[in-house]
Formats: C-alpha cells, sequence, structure tokens
C-alpha cells in the first residue's frame, strides 16, 4: 500500500505546482491582473503594488557584456545569417585571398602553394552537381544586375526564392540561365513594388528584349506568380529626380494619372509611356518646360508614345493647349 500512496502524493504535488502556474496571471498580493515582464524577461512584476510575482534564475544569454553596437558585433560569435542569394546559402567556408596567419604574418611559399591548392580544391567541392552550378551561376548574375539596377536587398532574395522554385519545376530546361534569371529578377521587382520596366532590366541584361519577356510570362505563369498591373505613379518619383523638376510637377503628374485613370484611358497602355506623358503634360501646366526627346530619353520610350498619350490626357481633363 506504499507505492499507491506515494504516487497519489505525487499527483497532489503536480496538481498543486499546476493551479499555482495559472494563478500566476493574477498577483497574489493585491489580485490584480496587471502583470508586466521585465526587458531581460527575467522578472514579471505586479504593476500596481510592485511586487515580483515570477523570477527567472536561467541567464539564457552570453557571458560577455557590450555597452554599443561595435562591442555587441565584435564579440558575437555567429556568423552571418543565412540568404537565399546564395547558392548554399551561405553555410560554407571561404579559404581567405591573402596569404597572411593569424598573426598577419606573410606565409611559407610551401605554405602559399598549400593554401593555392586548398582555395581550387574548396571551389571545385561547393558545388557537387550540374544544378548547384546552374544556380551559382543564376545567383551571380542576378546579384549583378539587381546591383546594375540599383534595388534592395529584398528585390535579391524573392528573385533567388523564385529561381530556386523554376530550377526545382525544371523550367530552365531548354531556355537560358541568363534568361531566367533576368526574367526572375524582373518579376521579384514587380512583386516587391520597385518601378523598373522591361527596358531597363534588358539594358543591363545578356539577352534580348523579347526573349526576357518571352521567359517572363511563362515562369510567371507556371508558377502562378500573382501580379498586378504596374501603376504608373510608381515611375513618377524617379523620373521627375532625373529630370530635376520640383514637387509641383510630380503632384501634377499623380494628378493626371489618377483622372485619366479612372475615365479607363489607362487600360491596354504602357505604364511607362503614360507616366511619361503624364510628367510631360505637368511640366508645361507648370511652367517648367521639358521636350519630348529629354523625358522620352528618361523613360526610354520614343516621342510618339508620348505624344499620344499626352494628347489623350489632356483631351480627357479638358485642357486646350
Amino acid at each position: 500500500m506504499v507505492r499507491p500512496t506515494r504516487q497519489r502524493e505525487r499527483e497532489e504535488r503536480t496538481e498543486q505546482e499546476t493551479d499555482e502556474t495559472e494563478d500566476v496571471h493574477t498577483c497574489p498580493e493585491c489580485e490584480s491582473a496587471s502583470l508586466i515582464t521585465s526587458g531581460d524577461g527575467n522578472e514579471r512584476s505586479c504593476e500596481k503594488c510592485g511586487l515580483i510575482v515570477e523570477e527567472q534564475n536561467i541567464d539564457r544569454g552570453p557571458e560577455w557584456r557590450a555597452f554599443n553596437h561595435q562591442e555587441r558585433q565584435s564579440k558575437s560569435r555567429v556568423g552571418a545569417p543565412t540568404t537565399q542569394t546564395m547558392h548554399d546559402k551561405g553555410l560554407t567556408t571561404t579559404i581567405d585571398w591573402k596569404n597572411k596567419d593569424a598573426y598577419g604574418r606573410s606565409l611559407s611559399s610551401d605554405k602559399r602553394n598549400q593554401m593555392n591548392r586548398l582555395r581550387k580544391w574548396q571551389e571545385r567541392i561547393r558545388t557537387k552537381d550540374a544544378g548547384e552550378r546552374n544556380l551559382q551561376f543564376a545567383l551571380s548574375e542576378t546579384d549583378r544586375m539587381a546591383s546594375a539596377l540599383g534595388v534592395p536587398r529584398s528585390v535579391r532574395e524573392v528573385a533567388s526564392v523564385i529561381y530556386r522554385r523554376a530550377l526545382d519545376e525544371d523550367l530552365i530546361r531548354g531556355r537560358s540561365i541568363e534568361g531566367v534569371a533576368t526574367a526572375t529578377l524582373y518579376a521579384a521587382c514587380r512583386m516587391e513594388g520597385i518601378p523598373r520596366s522591361l527596358e531597363e532590366v534588358a539594358a543591363v541584361s545578356r539577352v534580348e528584349r523579347k526573349e526576357i519577356g518571352r521567359t517572363y510570362r511563362y515562369v510567371s505563369q507556371e508558377l502562378a506568380l500573382e501580379m498586378e498591373p504596374v501603376d504608373p505613379k510608381q515611375y513618377i518619383p524617379r523620373f521627375c529626380s532625373e529630370l530635376d523638376l520640383s514637387e509641383e510637377v510630380q503632384s501634377k503628374a499623380n494628378e493626371i494619372i489618377d483622372t485619366t485613370t479612372e475615365m479607363g484611358l489607362l487600360s491596354g497602355k504602357s505604364p511607362t509611356g503614360f507616366a511619361a506623358a503624364a510628367i510631360y503634360a505637368g511640366s508645361l501646366l507648370c511652367n517648367e518646360k521639358q521636350t519630348q526627346r529629354e523625358v522620352a530619353d528618361v523613360a526610354q520610350v520614343t516621342e510618339v508614345t508620348i505624344r499620344n498619350r499626352y494628347q489623350e490626357q489632356i483631351e480627357a481633363m479638358g485642357i486646350h493647349e
């Protein structure tokens, strides 16, 4: 009969601990429910009477102290975060190109030859098959084009994820790696709301515009990418900045786009040409005249496109030249 008694006592003790844990949501002193947690998460105290309800003695932080960002970075032992922009997600190590030891002293000739052989073998074993070599080349191309376009890091991450999906779905077969990489970068720009036209992407790519457009349509359809139509107002700040126009011209161009879009004039039109025509019309209305050639060069459209869209916009707004 001793064993059941001990088991019963153990169960009663467990129930008591559970009840104490459940009652920790209220203060045992003033029965207030306003409990706050300290910044380091080690203590829970009552906001009204100040009683410490819970105290965690285990310090899960590092054993060192740092008082500014520079000290925190120098003492941290973790590496860089994983990234999709590298084929191995940045998990492999790299051998530095400097032929120096940990104390900064130059290596001997034998050690230099040995390090050169190690670097060569490391580059060879980082990619185990053709798929990884494909991914390595494609992501390097994506990074090069993204740097030339000046897009943020988030766009490169999204483009890398889309390319990995296309590689897993075997959509690269029969198409050039550069073409698919450029198409995924253009898709990432549209998904992240970064206005880059197809002409701008094609200017930094090694493939033609027609192939980029064809590959983009194929990849977006096969991967079911939900693409919203590009808003011409996204191009206004960048185009006006390159033309050195004032805020007044920007607001007037946005007003023209809003009014004419509600009338249905944007349907079937190029957003870059529509935005360029609105900027040209806004510059005339604000007495900051720009020639059609200057606006066309910035927007990478033809002067004929600007003239046609400009005539439609001023007629819709009831403005007479």
